[in-house]
């Protein structure tokens, strides 16, 4: 099984439906544009959020088991994925590698 790199590229804050739908909450994200996690197959990286991670969960196994072109096609990087957390109000864009690197 291979590690898998996670890189956090973007972070969007919606203000208009946080002010409208949200009930304030003291904090709601600790992760940086550019911030660099590693996978070690199920086991999530430290730091890394929970709820995020069980959205990004399924692709990081497929990459680590050695998927690759998921959604045929869809990445220029055949062993890559961009896929966001499930948080509506302010989503995280993750880019998903797989290293070339076994897990140990």
């Amino acid at each position: 099984m291979k590690k898998v790199k996670i890189t956090v590229k973007k972070i969007v804050v919606h203000k208009d439906l946080i002010a409208k739908y949200e009930n304030p909450i003291e904090n709601a994200c600790n992760l940086v544009e550019g911030q660099i996690f590693v996978a070690n197959g199920y086991e999530k990286p430290s730091g890394f959020c929970d709820s995020a991670w069980c959205t990004i969960l399924p692709f990081v196994m497929t990459l680590a088991h050695g998927g690759e072109d998921i959604y045929n096609g869809w990445m220029k990087n055949k062993k890559s994925a961009m896929i966001s957390c499930n948080d509506g109000f302010r989503p995280v864009s993750f880019l998903l590698e797989t290293m070339d690197e076994d897990v140990d």
